[in-house]
Protein backbone atom coordinates (compact mmCIF):
# COMPACT_ATOMS: atom_id res chain seq x y z
CA UNK A 1 0.00 0.00 0.00
CA UNK A 2 1.39 3.46 -0.42
CA UNK A 3 0.11 6.22 1.76
CA UNK A 4 -0.87 9.37 0.34
CA UNK A 5 -0.15 12.40 2.11
CA UNK A 6 -2.44 15.46 1.14
CA UNK A 7 -6.10 14.97 -0.36
CA UNK A 8 -5.76 17.87 -2.43
CA UNK A 9 -6.25 17.39 -6.25
CA UNK A 10 -2.32 16.27 -6.89
CA UNK A 11 -3.07 13.45 -3.58
CA UNK A 12 -6.36 11.94 -5.40
CA UNK A 13 -4.87 12.39 -9.00
CA UNK A 14 -1.30 10.10 -7.25
CA UNK A 15 -3.95 7.59 -5.44
CA UNK A 16 -5.89 7.11 -9.08
CA UNK A 17 -2.95 6.57 -11.24
CA UNK A 18 -1.71 4.04 -8.94
CA UNK A 19 -4.96 1.79 -8.78
CA UNK A 20 -5.68 2.31 -12.43
CA UNK A 21 -2.47 0.07 -12.71
CA UNK A 22 -3.65 -2.41 -9.97
CA UNK A 23 -1.30 -0.61 -6.99
CA UNK A 24 -3.15 0.42 -3.74
CA UNK A 25 -3.01 3.48 -2.29
CA UNK A 26 -4.69 5.07 0.76
CA UNK A 27 -4.76 9.10 0.69
CA UNK A 28 -4.95 10.68 4.15
CA UNK A 29 -6.27 14.71 4.37
CA UNK A 30 -5.38 16.81 7.40
CA UNK A 31 -8.51 18.78 7.18
CA UNK A 32 -11.69 17.76 7.38
CA UNK A 33 -12.43 17.89 3.64
CA UNK A 34 -10.52 16.78 0.68
CA UNK A 35 -9.67 19.81 -2.12
CA UNK A 36 -7.23 21.93 -0.61
CA UNK A 37 -7.56 25.46 -2.43
CA UNK A 38 -9.75 23.96 -4.62
CA UNK A 39 -12.30 23.90 -1.87
CA UNK A 40 -15.95 25.29 -1.99
CA UNK A 41 -18.22 27.32 -0.64
CA UNK A 42 -22.14 27.73 -1.18
CA UNK A 43 -24.10 30.20 -2.51
CA UNK A 44 -28.25 30.58 -3.07
CA UNK A 45 -27.23 28.27 -6.78
CA UNK A 46 -23.81 26.23 -7.38
CA UNK A 47 -20.96 26.45 -5.03
CA UNK A 48 -18.19 28.68 -6.05
CA UNK A 49 -14.57 28.02 -5.27
CA UNK A 50 -13.12 29.69 -2.30
CA UNK A 51 -9.89 30.88 -4.69
CA UNK A 52 -10.62 31.80 -8.20
CA UNK A 53 -10.05 29.04 -10.76
CA UNK A 54 -9.98 28.99 -14.36
CA UNK A 55 -8.36 26.98 -16.85
CA UNK A 56 -6.37 27.55 -20.11
CA UNK A 57 -6.52 25.67 -23.59
CA UNK A 58 -3.15 24.79 -23.31
CA UNK A 59 -3.51 22.89 -19.49
CA UNK A 60 -4.23 19.62 -21.77
CA UNK A 61 -4.07 17.33 -18.71
CA UNK A 62 -7.00 18.35 -16.67
CA UNK A 63 -8.95 18.73 -19.41
CA UNK A 64 -8.20 15.17 -20.59
CA UNK A 65 -9.47 14.29 -17.10
CA UNK A 66 -12.67 15.79 -16.67
CA UNK A 67 -13.41 14.13 -20.18
CA UNK A 68 -12.04 10.33 -18.61
CA UNK A 69 -14.68 11.30 -15.02
CA UNK A 70 -17.55 11.77 -18.03
CA UNK A 71 -17.94 15.91 -16.95
CA UNK A 72 -16.46 16.81 -20.67
CA UNK A 73 -19.84 17.75 -21.85
CA UNK A 74 -20.10 20.29 -18.98
CA UNK A 75 -16.20 22.09 -19.56
CA UNK A 76 -17.30 25.05 -21.23
CA UNK A 77 -15.11 27.89 -22.84
CA UNK A 78 -16.95 31.53 -22.60
CA UNK A 79 -14.68 34.33 -23.12
CA UNK A 80 -12.97 36.22 -19.90
CA UNK A 81 -12.58 40.05 -20.94
CA UNK A 82 -10.40 41.88 -19.10
CA UNK A 83 -9.21 45.34 -18.34
CA UNK A 84 -7.09 47.75 -16.67
CA UNK A 85 -7.71 50.42 -14.02
CA UNK A 86 -5.38 53.42 -14.73
CA UNK A 87 -5.92 56.74 -13.09
CA UNK A 88 -9.55 56.22 -12.55
CA UNK A 89 -10.53 54.83 -15.78
CA UNK A 90 -11.02 50.91 -17.07
CA UNK A 91 -9.26 50.14 -19.98
CA UNK A 92 -10.65 46.99 -22.11
CA UNK A 93 -7.56 45.11 -22.75
CA UNK A 94 -8.82 42.13 -25.04
CA UNK A 95 -9.08 42.70 -28.92
CA UNK A 96 -6.09 44.57 -30.81
CA UNK A 97 -7.92 47.77 -31.42
CA UNK A 98 -8.69 47.85 -27.58
CA UNK A 99 -4.81 47.52 -26.49
CA UNK A 100 -3.86 49.68 -29.37
CA UNK A 101 -5.91 52.00 -27.83
CA UNK A 102 -4.24 51.87 -24.47
CA UNK A 103 -3.30 55.60 -23.58
CA UNK A 104 -0.29 54.95 -21.32
CA UNK A 105 1.73 53.21 -24.08
CA UNK A 106 3.20 55.01 -26.95
CA UNK A 107 2.46 52.46 -30.21
CA UNK A 108 6.00 51.69 -30.61
CA UNK A 109 5.95 49.93 -26.70
CA UNK A 110 2.45 48.67 -27.91
CA UNK A 111 3.85 47.03 -30.89
CA UNK A 112 6.92 45.97 -28.89
CA UNK A 113 4.49 44.39 -26.43
CA UNK A 114 2.68 42.50 -28.87
CA UNK A 115 6.07 40.99 -30.04
CA UNK A 116 6.93 39.67 -26.85
CA UNK A 117 3.09 38.10 -26.33
CA UNK A 118 3.52 36.60 -29.76
CA UNK A 119 6.76 34.80 -28.72
CA UNK A 120 8.72 36.65 -31.38
CA UNK A 121 12.25 38.67 -30.29
CA UNK A 122 12.59 41.75 -32.83
CA UNK A 123 16.01 42.81 -31.51
CA UNK A 124 17.98 44.00 -33.65
CA UNK A 125 15.95 43.98 -36.55
CA UNK A 126 16.15 40.14 -37.29
CA UNK A 127 12.98 38.76 -36.10
CA UNK A 128 13.55 34.95 -34.17
CA UNK A 129 10.87 32.78 -32.95
CA UNK A 130 12.75 30.82 -30.81
CA UNK A 131 14.61 33.08 -28.28
CA UNK A 132 11.84 32.02 -25.74
CA UNK A 133 11.67 28.30 -26.59
CA UNK A 134 13.66 27.60 -23.52
CA UNK A 135 12.81 28.98 -20.37
CA UNK A 136 15.63 28.15 -18.30
CA UNK A 137 17.61 30.34 -20.32
CA UNK A 138 16.10 33.18 -18.43
CA UNK A 139 16.05 31.45 -14.92
CA UNK A 140 18.65 33.65 -13.80
CA UNK A 141 17.36 36.83 -15.61
CA UNK A 142 15.26 39.49 -13.43
CA UNK A 143 11.91 40.78 -15.25
CA UNK A 144 12.67 44.19 -14.77
CA UNK A 145 16.01 43.86 -17.01
CA UNK A 146 14.30 41.27 -19.17
CA UNK A 147 11.81 43.33 -20.03
CA UNK A 148 13.83 46.35 -20.68
CA UNK A 149 15.85 44.63 -23.17
CA UNK A 150 13.59 42.72 -24.69
CA UNK A 151 10.40 45.07 -25.19
CA UNK A 152 10.98 48.98 -23.84
CA UNK A 153 11.11 50.44 -20.38
CA UNK A 154 7.61 51.88 -21.05
CA UNK A 155 6.41 48.83 -21.28
CA UNK A 156 7.93 47.87 -17.64
CA UNK A 157 7.01 50.66 -16.32
CA UNK A 158 3.42 51.83 -17.45
CA UNK A 159 2.07 48.14 -17.81
CA UNK A 160 4.06 45.51 -15.70
CA UNK A 161 5.23 47.06 -12.99
CA UNK A 162 2.05 47.48 -11.15
CA UNK A 163 1.17 44.08 -12.02
CA UNK A 164 4.08 42.63 -10.63
CA UNK A 165 3.83 44.80 -7.11
CA UNK A 166 0.18 43.30 -7.21
CA UNK A 167 1.33 39.82 -7.75
CA UNK A 168 4.54 40.07 -5.45
CA UNK A 169 4.47 43.10 -3.50
CA UNK A 170 8.41 43.33 -1.31
CA UNK A 171 9.45 40.44 -3.66
CA UNK A 172 8.58 41.48 -7.31
CA UNK A 173 12.49 42.46 -7.76
CA UNK A 174 13.54 39.05 -7.12
CA UNK A 175 11.11 37.45 -9.81
CA UNK A 176 12.59 35.77 -12.60
CA UNK A 177 12.04 36.94 -16.36
CA UNK A 178 11.42 32.79 -16.80
CA UNK A 179 8.26 33.31 -14.75
CA UNK A 180 6.76 35.94 -17.26
CA UNK A 181 7.63 33.81 -20.00
CA UNK A 182 6.49 30.97 -18.62
CA UNK A 183 2.74 33.11 -18.11
CA UNK A 184 2.89 34.08 -21.73
CA UNK A 185 3.28 29.96 -22.79
CA UNK A 186 0.52 29.29 -20.33
CA UNK A 187 -2.21 31.12 -21.66
CA UNK A 188 -4.04 29.78 -24.77
CA UNK A 189 -5.00 31.07 -28.30
CA UNK A 190 -7.37 34.35 -28.35
CA UNK A 191 -10.01 34.79 -30.57
CA UNK A 192 -8.93 38.96 -31.90
CA UNK A 193 -12.68 39.89 -32.06
CA UNK A 194 -13.31 39.17 -28.46
CA UNK A 195 -10.52 37.77 -26.08
CA UNK A 196 -9.44 34.33 -24.55
CA UNK A 197 -11.83 31.52 -23.81
CA UNK A 198 -11.02 30.25 -20.44
CA UNK A 199 -12.43 26.93 -18.84
CA UNK A 200 -14.83 26.52 -16.34
CA UNK A 201 -16.53 23.45 -15.40
CA UNK A 202 -20.62 23.40 -15.20
CA UNK A 203 -21.33 23.59 -11.11
CA UNK A 204 -17.74 24.18 -10.30
CA UNK A 205 -14.28 22.30 -10.32
CA UNK A 206 -15.54 20.51 -6.65
CA UNK A 207 -17.18 18.53 -9.31
CA UNK A 208 -14.06 17.59 -10.52
CA UNK A 209 -13.19 16.84 -6.94
CA UNK A 210 -16.24 14.54 -6.20
CA UNK A 211 -15.55 12.76 -9.19
CA UNK A 212 -12.05 11.89 -8.25
CA UNK A 213 -13.24 10.48 -4.74
CA UNK A 214 -15.74 8.82 -6.59
CA UNK A 215 -13.14 7.59 -8.60
CA UNK A 216 -10.79 6.36 -6.29
CA UNK A 217 -13.37 5.39 -3.45
CA UNK A 218 -14.36 6.82 -0.39
CA UNK A 219 -13.06 4.12 1.20
CA UNK A 220 -9.64 4.70 0.40
CA UNK A 221 -9.90 8.38 1.53
CA UNK A 222 -9.64 9.52 5.61
CA UNK A 223 -10.10 13.14 6.38
CA UNK A 224 -8.95 14.52 9.79
CA UNK A 225 -5.85 12.01 9.84
CA UNK A 226 -2.84 14.08 9.94
CA UNK A 227 0.23 11.66 9.02
CA UNK A 228 3.06 12.74 11.35
CA UNK A 229 5.61 10.59 11.15
CA UNK A 230 6.88 7.28 8.70
CA UNK A 231 8.18 4.08 10.11
CA UNK A 232 10.87 2.72 8.72
CA UNK A 233 12.64 -0.82 9.40
CA UNK A 234 16.54 -1.59 9.65
CA UNK A 235 17.25 -1.54 6.10
CA UNK A 236 16.09 1.98 5.95
CA UNK A 237 12.64 0.66 3.94
CA UNK A 238 9.74 2.35 4.42
CA UNK A 239 7.11 0.32 6.22
CA UNK A 240 4.46 2.49 7.08
CA UNK A 241 3.32 5.25 8.54
CA UNK A 242 1.96 7.69 12.36
CA UNK A 243 -1.55 8.85 11.82
CA UNK A 244 -3.29 10.88 13.93
CA UNK A 245 -7.38 11.60 14.13
CA UNK A 246 -9.93 11.76 16.75
CA UNK A 247 -10.02 8.21 16.72
CA UNK A 248 -6.05 8.31 18.20
CA UNK A 249 -2.93 7.44 16.91
CA UNK A 250 -2.37 4.29 14.45
CA UNK A 251 0.05 2.97 12.50
CA UNK A 252 -0.80 2.04 9.42
CA UNK A 253 1.17 -0.45 6.72
CA UNK A 254 2.60 1.14 3.72
CA UNK A 255 5.75 -0.07 1.34
CA UNK A 256 6.15 3.82 0.06
CA UNK A 257 4.78 7.39 0.58
CA UNK A 258 3.67 10.59 -1.48
CA UNK A 259 3.71 13.95 -0.10
CA UNK A 260 1.12 15.84 -2.27
CA UNK A 261 0.90 18.98 0.27
CA UNK A 262 3.65 21.81 1.11
CA UNK A 263 7.19 21.34 1.59
CA UNK A 264 6.79 22.24 4.89
CA UNK A 265 4.86 18.78 5.27
CA UNK A 266 7.46 16.41 3.62
CA UNK A 267 10.45 18.74 5.95
CA UNK A 268 8.35 17.42 9.18
CA UNK A 269 8.31 13.82 7.78
CA UNK A 270 11.71 13.62 6.49
CA UNK A 271 14.03 16.63 7.25
CA UNK A 272 14.34 17.49 3.85
CA UNK A 273 14.56 21.78 3.68
CA UNK A 274 12.73 23.04 0.27
CA UNK A 275 14.29 26.62 0.08
CA UNK A 276 11.42 28.11 -1.74
CA UNK A 277 9.33 30.88 -0.59
CA UNK A 278 5.94 31.11 -0.60
CA UNK A 279 3.44 33.64 -0.35
CA UNK A 280 0.03 33.31 0.93
CA UNK A 281 -3.28 34.90 0.22
CA UNK A 282 -6.25 36.79 1.92
CA UNK A 283 -8.94 36.74 -0.73
CA UNK A 284 -12.86 37.24 -0.07
CA UNK A 285 -15.79 36.64 -2.67
CA UNK A 286 -18.51 39.47 -2.08
CA UNK A 287 -22.12 38.46 -2.80
CA UNK A 288 -23.82 41.77 -4.59
CA UNK A 289 -27.50 42.16 -6.07
CA UNK A 290 -26.22 43.61 -9.52
CA UNK A 291 -22.88 43.74 -11.19
CA UNK A 292 -19.50 45.89 -10.58
CA UNK A 293 -18.01 46.16 -13.71
CA UNK A 294 -18.20 44.12 -17.01
CA UNK A 295 -15.23 42.70 -16.94
CA UNK A 296 -13.85 39.43 -15.25
CA UNK A 297 -10.30 40.15 -14.24
CA UNK A 298 -9.37 43.83 -13.44
CA UNK A 299 -5.88 44.59 -12.90
CA UNK A 300 -5.31 47.90 -10.94
CA UNK A 301 -2.79 49.98 -11.11
CA UNK A 302 -3.87 52.49 -9.02
CA UNK A 303 -3.27 52.99 -5.40
CA UNK A 304 -5.42 50.28 -3.67
CA UNK A 305 -5.73 48.04 -0.94
CA UNK A 306 -6.30 44.95 -3.31
CA UNK A 307 -4.24 44.65 -7.25
CA UNK A 308 -7.26 43.10 -8.65
CA UNK A 309 -11.07 42.34 -8.71
CA UNK A 310 -12.25 39.14 -10.53
CA UNK A 311 -15.63 39.15 -11.13
CA UNK A 312 -16.83 35.49 -11.61
CA UNK A 313 -20.09 36.39 -12.62
CA UNK A 314 -18.89 38.33 -15.87
CA UNK A 315 -17.62 34.90 -16.52
CA UNK A 316 -20.07 32.52 -15.42
CA UNK A 317 -23.59 33.30 -15.89
CA UNK A 318 -25.24 34.17 -12.56
CA UNK A 319 -27.99 33.01 -13.02
CA UNK A 320 -26.05 29.51 -11.35
CA UNK A 321 -26.08 30.97 -8.49
CA UNK A 322 -29.40 31.95 -7.81
CA UNK A 323 -29.01 35.69 -9.41
CA UNK A 324 -26.17 36.52 -7.46
CA UNK A 325 -23.23 38.83 -8.41
CA UNK A 326 -19.97 37.37 -7.11
CA UNK A 327 -16.75 38.79 -6.72
CA UNK A 328 -13.47 38.01 -5.31
CA UNK A 329 -11.31 40.52 -3.91
CA UNK A 330 -8.13 39.05 -3.39
CA UNK A 331 -4.53 40.22 -1.87
CA UNK A 332 -1.16 38.75 -2.51
CA UNK A 333 0.58 38.52 1.26
CA UNK A 334 4.50 38.16 1.74
CA UNK A 335 4.19 37.55 5.02
CA UNK A 336 1.89 37.39 8.07
CA UNK A 337 2.75 40.26 9.88
CA UNK A 338 0.72 42.14 6.95
CA UNK A 339 -2.03 44.22 8.22
CA UNK A 340 -4.56 42.40 6.09
CA UNK A 341 -3.33 39.42 7.35
CA UNK A 342 -3.77 40.31 10.77
CA UNK A 343 -7.22 42.08 10.00
CA UNK A 344 -10.53 40.35 11.14
CA UNK A 345 -12.77 39.13 8.57
CA UNK A 346 -14.83 42.05 9.40
CA UNK A 347 -12.35 44.42 9.31
CA UNK A 348 -10.90 42.96 5.91
CA UNK A 349 -15.02 43.28 4.48
CA UNK A 350 -14.65 47.02 5.54
CA UNK A 351 -11.08 47.42 3.73
CA UNK A 352 -12.19 45.96 0.52
CA UNK A 353 -15.72 48.13 0.41
CA UNK A 354 -13.67 50.79 1.17
CA UNK A 355 -11.00 50.18 -1.31
CA UNK A 356 -13.87 49.80 -4.18
CA UNK A 357 -15.85 52.73 -3.02
CA UNK A 358 -12.79 55.04 -3.59
CA UNK A 359 -12.25 52.80 -6.72
CA UNK A 360 -16.16 53.41 -8.74
CA UNK A 361 -18.01 55.83 -6.31
CA UNK A 362 -21.69 54.54 -8.01
CA UNK A 363 -20.95 51.47 -5.54
CA UNK A 364 -23.59 50.71 -3.17
CA UNK A 365 -22.83 48.89 0.06
CA UNK A 366 -26.91 47.69 0.00
CA UNK A 367 -26.27 45.61 -2.63
CA UNK A 368 -23.30 43.28 -0.83
CA UNK A 369 -25.62 40.37 0.47
CA UNK A 370 -22.68 38.56 2.15
CA UNK A 371 -18.97 38.41 2.04
CA UNK A 372 -16.94 35.45 3.01
CA UNK A 373 -13.25 35.75 3.09
CA UNK A 374 -10.53 32.67 3.02
CA UNK A 375 -6.75 32.73 3.84
CA UNK A 376 -4.26 30.51 3.22
CA UNK A 377 -0.41 31.50 3.85
CA UNK A 378 0.75 29.54 1.47
CA UNK A 379 -0.88 29.88 -2.15
CA UNK A 380 1.79 30.18 -4.61
CA UNK A 381 5.19 30.02 -4.82
CA UNK A 382 7.76 33.69 -5.51
CA UNK A 383 9.21 32.58 -8.59
CA UNK A 384 12.52 34.17 -8.03
CA UNK A 385 15.55 33.57 -9.87
CA UNK A 386 16.95 30.01 -9.93
CA UNK A 387 14.08 28.61 -8.83
CA UNK A 388 14.14 25.43 -10.51
CA UNK A 389 17.19 25.31 -8.39
CA UNK A 390 15.15 24.64 -5.46
CA UNK A 391 12.41 22.49 -6.56
CA UNK A 392 11.68 19.33 -4.60
CA UNK A 393 11.97 15.86 -6.72
CA UNK A 394 9.59 13.83 -7.57
CA UNK A 395 11.15 10.70 -5.95
CA UNK A 396 13.15 11.70 -2.50
CA UNK A 397 15.65 8.73 -2.90
CA UNK A 398 18.76 10.89 -4.76
CA UNK A 399 17.82 12.79 -1.46
CA UNK A 400 18.53 10.24 0.92
CA UNK A 401 14.92 9.30 1.63
CA UNK A 402 13.86 6.01 -0.30
CA UNK A 403 10.56 5.59 -0.61
CA UNK A 404 9.35 9.19 -0.42
CA UNK A 405 7.94 10.87 -3.66
CA UNK A 406 6.90 14.37 -3.70
CA UNK A 407 3.33 15.86 -5.59
CA UNK A 408 3.39 19.29 -4.02
CA UNK A 409 3.10 22.69 -4.94
CA UNK A 410 7.18 23.02 -4.78
CA UNK A 411 7.39 20.30 -7.50
CA UNK A 412 8.24 20.84 -11.29
CA UNK A 413 4.79 20.63 -12.33
CA UNK A 414 3.54 23.85 -10.47
CA UNK A 415 6.36 26.04 -12.63
CA UNK A 416 5.72 28.41 -14.48
CA UNK A 417 2.67 28.95 -12.46
CA UNK A 418 0.93 26.32 -9.95
CA UNK A 419 -3.02 25.16 -11.40
CA UNK A 420 -4.81 22.89 -10.65
CA UNK A 421 -3.45 21.12 -13.96
CA UNK A 422 -0.59 21.45 -12.13
CA UNK A 423 -1.77 19.10 -8.91
CA UNK A 424 -2.92 17.06 -11.84
CA UNK A 425 0.19 16.94 -13.56
CA UNK A 426 2.62 16.55 -9.96
CA UNK A 427 0.28 13.27 -8.98
CA UNK A 428 0.95 11.26 -11.80
CA UNK A 429 4.52 12.31 -11.75
CA UNK A 430 4.82 10.57 -8.77
CA UNK A 431 2.84 8.03 -9.07
CA UNK A 432 4.85 7.24 -12.10
CA UNK A 433 8.49 6.71 -10.33
CA UNK A 434 6.68 4.38 -8.04
CA UNK A 435 5.34 2.53 -10.77
CA UNK A 436 8.42 2.48 -12.92
CA UNK A 437 10.64 1.06 -9.67
CA UNK A 438 7.80 -1.69 -9.42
Amino acid sequence: MIAIVGGGIAGLSAARRLQQHGVDARVFEASATVGGLAATHETAGDPIEAFYHHLSAAEETIIDRIEELGLGDDLRWPIGKNAYYVDGTVHPMDTPWEILAFPHLSLYDTARLAMLTQELDVRGGLPSFDTYEDLTDFEHVGVEQFLCEHTTRGVYEQFFEPLLEAKFGSRMDDVSAAWLLGRIKFRGERDLLRGEPLGYLDGGFGRLLDALVEDVGREHIETGARVTAIQRDDAGDVTGVTVDSEAGTERVDADGVIVAAMPTVLESLTGYECDITFQGTVCSIVSMDEALTDTYWLNIADDAPFGALIEHTNFIDPARYGGEHLLYVPKYVQSRDDEVWQMSDEEVREHWLSGIEALFPDFDRESVNWVETNRNPRTAPVYERGYLDMVVPYDLASEGHDGVYYAGMASRAQYPERSLNGGIVAGNEAADRILDGA
